[in-house]
């Protein structure tokens, strides 16, 4: 039998670019895997860049290894979008970074033995956030949200003031006073005092 792969072979991209996130996963295919990943890579690098900084591409990286091995698991009866699944995921592999940190930590205490690595200044940085008192997240939470999200740009997600200026169509210097105003703002409502 013959015949032309242009005229009889339907176009295939055209259809995956189409297909729900489910109808992608459960074709259990590379081409149909990579439509889902162009989709999400964007929103899971931002959620990992939000929680471990440098390490995100590492932590979006696993997340999508994981997401393929476990392709044929996704439940696409009951979701369409395949990102709460994906940010599951993410969420199972940072519980499980920290949870593996801890132990070596703790076995590394009991043994009497020195870190052999330097601390990780993003993963303490997420322990430190995981533990604000309830004072402290009731105090984040009363600032207008432009505010708290100036302080997650700076603070957390440690982007440069020269950023946070594009962002707030100001200069660096004015971004740099006005996180700074802020960060008193906050110490003073936690000690009780006026700004």
């Amino acid at each position: 039998m013959r015949f032309s792969p242009r005229r009889d072979l339907p176009d295939v991209r055209h259809d995956l670019a189409n297909a729900t996130d489910a109808e992608l996963l459960v074709a259990q295919d590379a081409d149909a895997f990579a439509v889902v990943y162009d989709r999400h890579v964007r929103q899971v690098f931002g959620w990992a860049r939000v929680r471990v900084g440098e390490h995100a591409a590492d932590l979006t990286a696993e997340v999508f290894a994981r997401a393929w091995l476990a392709r044929g698991r996704f439940r696409h009866e009951s979701e369409v979008s395949a990102l709460p699944w994906l940010l599951g995921i993410a969420r199972n592999v940072l519980r499980e970074s920290l949870r593996k940190r801890r132990v070596e930590d703790a076995a590394r205490r009991r043994l009497g033995m020195p870190r052999l690595l330097a601390r990780d200044a993003a993963l303490d940085a997420i322990h430190g956030r995981r533990s604000l008192s309830e004072s402290e997240r009731r105090a984040l939470a009363s600032l207008p949200e432009r505010d708290r999200e100036l302080l997650q740009l700076r603070v957390i997600e440690e982007r440069p003031y020269r950023d946070i200026a594009v962002r707030l169509r100001c200069t660096p210097q004015a971004a740099r006073h006005r996180v700074s105003r802020l960060l008193r703002q906050l110490q003073c409502t936690l000690g009780g005092q006026q700004p």
